[in-house]
């Protein structure tokens, strides 16, 4: 699996878990959904995603070295 795939594959998850958590826990979960989302678009304008640096540490590599 690709950095990439991997990225969108966590990404995934954790909207998802917090949307669990928003409607079975509490609905103050809403932020953790608001602060993925954020997260998520000053990835896309900065190019500095955390959990990036984390899954190429875990040794998912980036499409291009992939091959």
């Amino acid at each position: 699996m690709t950095l990439e795939r991997a990225i969108l594959v966590f990404a995934g998850t954790m909207v998802l878990i917090s949307v669990a958590l928003t409607v079975w826990v509490s609905p103050l979960w809403i932020w953790f959904t608001v602060f993925i989302g954020a997260n998520m678009i000053q990835s896309a304008f900065t190019g500095f995603c955390p959990a990036a640096m984390v899954l190429a540490r875990l040794g998912f590599r980036p499409a291009a070295q992939a091959s």
